[in-house]
């Protein structure tokens, strides 16, 4: 029986590096998906081998412990984050007074609908707000402008899939890329909306991207600065670290890039503003009499 779509799949020439479901069979190649890097990659049906069982169980383990540590990194930074926010509100007399937050709006445009699920289930974990949208991320470019008009975000993300080809050109050469130019067709899209890096935060990117001309098109934070994969849930650290940090700090690079699982060769940007608005006094809603 051969290999369909959908099926979990490893590459005999790549000594079997990265677990992946076949997204589309054409002919005798097949499109790939990374199950929990966002690269895309083509692959002869030849050179591909199902997974078993024992096999997807123990990377989905060894995966899941990853993703824990970073989700318990990020707990331990949030929680230092909160404790001097909640000093600084308060000038330190925590006893005497009560605040409220107003907290960022995320839009999360995504190309692949399995790892938009799984960062929305992250950002839910995280308590962020997040408007997910799964778009082809050819279509990214026409659809950003309504839905910045529409949701008015505060943090935008536009990632999915990539992929650099040595087989098409350079690594500077941006046509070597898979979904690069879109990436950095819909950041300029939304720069145009709003040109204000600190008022508009964005990350774009995937596995591999080129990161030059996703900042040069006016991203805060992009992929790949040494084109390598990075992890699914990676852009959704960056917009947490972002969306807690007060509006009055900036947030260091290296800060952001700290609880990511990729790190600074898979990520990179520039210096930015926080989001997080603090208010005083905390009124609790009262049901009319």
């Amino acid at each position: 029986m051969g290999i369909t779509v959908g099926e979990l799949v490893t590459r005999k020439s790549y000594h079997h590096d990265l677990l992946f479901r076949v997204a589309e069979i054409r002919k005798e190649i097949a499109v790939l998906h990374g199950e929990e890097m966002r690269l895309e990659a083509d692959a002869p049906i030849e050179d591909l081998i199902p997974a078993e069982g024992r096999d997807i169980e123990m990377r989905q383990e060894k995966e899941k412990e990853k993703e824990e540590y970073s989700f318990r990194l990020f707990r331990q930074d949030y929680q230092l984050m909160k404790e001097k926010r909640n000093y600084n509100a308060t000038d330190g007399y925590l006893q005497d007074a009560q605040f409220f937050q107003l907290p960022a709006k995320v839009l999360h445009l995504d190309g692949d609908q399995t790892y938009l699920r799984k960062c929305i289930s992250l950002y839910q974990r995280i308590g962020l707000q997040v408007h997910g949208i799964h778009l082809n991320e050819k279509e990214m470019p026409n659809e950003i402008a309504s839905l910045v008009e529409r949701i008015q975000p505060d943090i935008i993300v536009i990632t999915g899939h990539d992929a650099y080809s040595k087989n098409k050109g350079m690594k500077n050469d941006l046509r070597a890329y898979r979904h690069s130019k879109y990436f950095a067709e819909t950041v300029r899209e939304a720069r145009r909306m709003n040109p204000n890096l600190d008022q508009l935060v964005i990350f774009a990117g995937a596995c591999q991207s080129h990161f030059e001309s996703l900042i040069r098109a006016g991203a805060n934070f992009a992929s790949s600065p040494s084109r390598v994969n990075i992890h699914a849930l990676d852009p959704v650290y960056i917009a947490a670290k972002i969306a807690y940090t007060p509006f009055m700090e900036s947030v260091g690079v290296w800060d952001v890039l700290r609880n990511t699982l990729t790190g600074e060769k898979g990520m990179g940007g520039v210096e930015t503003r926080g989001i997080l608005r603090t208010g005083i006094p905390y009124l609790e809603e009262k049901e009319e009499e």
